[in-house]
C-alpha cells in the first residue's frame, strides 16, 4: 500500500466536507440541525477535525487494502468499490439511522450526498494514483 496515496485519498476526502458542510451545504446544514455557525465554532476545532482526519485516513487505509488485495483494478472499477461502498453499506447505514431519529429526508439527501462525494473523491484519487 502506498502511504502517500493514502494519505492524498484522505485529504481529498476531507477537503470534500469542507466544501460541502460549507459553501455548498453548510446553510442548509446548519438549519436542519438546528445549530447557528457560533454553536458550531465553539467546539475544540483541532480535536474535532484531527478525529474527523484521522477516521478518513482509516477510511482510506481500508480501500488501500482492498485495493492491494485485488490487484491493481482499472479506474472504472476502483469507482464502483469506492461508490458501492458508499451506496451499499453507508448511506443505508445513515438512512436507518435517521429513520428511527425521524429525521428530516433533506438532512438525508445532505449527508447522504456527502459520503457518495467522500468516498468518490477517495476513489478518484485511488484510480489515477494506484
Amino acid at each position: 500500500m502506498n502511504i502517500l496515496t493514502i494519505l492524498l485519498a484522505a485529504l481529498a476526502a476531507f477537503l470534500v466536507g469542507g466544501l460541502w458542510y460549507g459553501p455548498l451545504f453548510g446553510t442548509a446544514w446548519m438549519r436542519l440541525i438546528g445549530k447557528t455557525p457560533e454553536e458550531l465554532g465553539q467546539a475544540n476545532m483541532v480535536k474535532l477535525y484531527g478525529i474527523a482526519f484521522l477516521f478518513a485516513l482509516l477510511q482510506a487505509t481500508m480501500l488501500a487494502h482492498l485495493f492491494a488485495r485485488i490487484g491493481a483494478p482499472p479506474f472504472h472499477i476502483v469507482m464502483m468499490i469506492s461508490t458501492g461502498i458508499a451506496l451499499g453499506f453507508v448511506i443505508p447505514a445513515i438512512g436507518t439511522n435517521y429513520l428511527f431519529r425521524r429525521e428530516p429526508g433533506k438532512l438525508f439527501f445532505i449527508d447522504a450526498g456527502y459520503w457518495f462525494a467522500f468516498y468518490a473523491a477517495m476513489g478518484l484519487v485511488f484510480a489515477l494514483l494506484g
